[in-house]
């Protein structure tokens, strides 16, 4: 055990071998590794060498590797290092004796994504997502979501997972948007800014809190409100597409605290005036998920949005179209209670283990809205029934359902997004 140990204390190294280095000359990979011949070596030699040229942030990707240079000589070690320098490119130098020059390309990392999907009342939202990744260290990304037509946005999302600490993702922005106010047929106009903190527990068990600030611009008043809230999610799903066995709970409560004086430029004697004060929202959404015969599946959902007192136009929650209540067209009515309970048999038509998923679905809606003093059991429910046809591939879905709305007619609702 002595010898064995003698042996392994006197290995140097007898050879280094550099590999995938086209712009950096093996001299200067040697000066960054800070590594020679004859140099001791021992069992955090390759870890060393590797974080040392990972700092000099001259590489993509760096691998260090121990080999033996010789068969009958195990004290003899090869240092093989292999680098990624990226893309790179030949440049000419104008110097007769060195006419050309091999120099790295510094293209951002930048991953771009399509921003595309139609929803039910606003038509087309399209652009894209530039996702710049490690910008604020390891398992972090810094967003740039561009979109135009239903919903016109710009703004920054900062996202950092943590391995250890209590909150186990951040995420952090600041956006400006517009979107039509359906019931109101007016633009909405935000900016926004917000912080938010998400732990999950075995996979199936999330628990949320966040804040921010926003500027709400509405039919000639400008509104800026602080917001704080919680909230926690059960969710047993393996494919949140084609559940089976399975459920959904979602349950948040959010503190609204507005500003002091309206901003108001209107004279328009119709316009509500600026809201002031505070209040509290409470929203909960559950579904369930019932396997029957082969592949067909029992689903119900009960959705329920809330506030303890009057809540500004812009921020009601509104009902109709595929989201709500399917035979009613998006924005039917706005209050500041929302219910809604729906029943559905969805039956996949082809194989599950196909790519892209298609099928048909029948149900039925029930939902109302109403004012702040008012009582569920005093409403007159609207009620919507028909069927859909449907098609979800790994980042595709489509949505097509035909309903009719009890004294409201029958209508096509189209919904589809891309999703990554």
């Amino acid at each position: 055990m002595i010898g064995a140990a003698l042996v392994i204390a006197a290995q140097i190294v007898a050879g280094i071998q550099i590999q995938g280095n086209t712009a950096t000359p093996d001299e200067e990979v040697r000066r960054l590794a800070g590594v020679r011949v004859g140099m001791p070596f021992d069992d955090t030699t390759t870890a060393v060498v590797a974080e040392r040229l990972r700092k000099a942030k001259h590489f993509d990707r760096v691998d260090v590797l121990k080999r033996f240079a010789s068969i009958a000589d195990p004290s003899q070690i090869m240092l093989v290092i292999i680098v990624d320098e990226g893309p790179v490119k030949i440049v000419m130098t104008g110097d007769p004796d060195h006419p050309t020059r091999v120099v790295r390309k510094k293209w951002p990392n930048v991953l771009v994504l399509p921003i595309l999907g139609r929803e039910d009342g606003h038509g087309i939202t399209a652009g894209a997502r530039l996702t710049f990744p490690d910008k604020f260290g390891k398992q972090s990304r810094m967003t740039f979501p561009l979109s135009w037509g239903g919903t016109k946005q710009a703004g920054i999302d900062i996202e950092k997972r943590i391995d250890h600490g209590f909150f186990d993702r951040i995420t952090a922005g600041a956006s400006i948007s517009r979107r039509a106010n359906l019931v109101f047929d007016a633009d909405d106009d935000r900016a926004r800014t917000f912080v938010r903190g998400e732990r999950e527990f075995k996979h199936v068990f999330r628990l949320g809190a966040g804040g921010g600030f926003q500027r709400a611009s509405f039919q000639g008043v400008a509104d800026t409100f602080a917001q704080v809230g919680t909230d926690m999610t059960l969710d047993t799903r393996v494919d949140p597409v084609l559940a089976r066995n399975a459920v959904y709970v979602r349950a948040g409560v959010e503190h609204l605290s507005f500003g002091d004086a309206p901003v108001t430029t209107s004279d328009d004697p119709k316009v509500y005036g600026g809201y002031r004060g505070s209040a509290n929202r409470m929203d909960f959404d559950g579904r369930g998920y019932l396997g029957l015969i082969g592949q067909a599946v029992l689903a119900g959902r009960i959705l329920r949005v809330d506030s303890d007192r009057s809540l500004p136009p812009y921020l009601q929650p509104q009902i109709g179209g595929q989201g709500t209540l399917r035979g009613f067209s998006a924005g039917t009515a706005a209050g500041d209670t929302l219910v809604t309970m729906s029943a559905e048999v969805i039956l996949p038509l082809n194989s599950p283990l196909k790519v892209g998923r298609f099928g048909v679905t029948a149900f039925t809606d029930r939902g109302t809205v109403y004012a702040k003093g008012e009582h569920f059991s005093d409403q007159s429910l609207l009620v919507g029934y028909g069927g859909s046809v449907w098609f979800a591939a790994t980042v595709f879905r489509l949505n097509v359902a035909v309903a009719h709305g009890r004294g409201s007619g029958t209508r096509a609702h189209v919904d589809g997004h891309v999703t990554f």
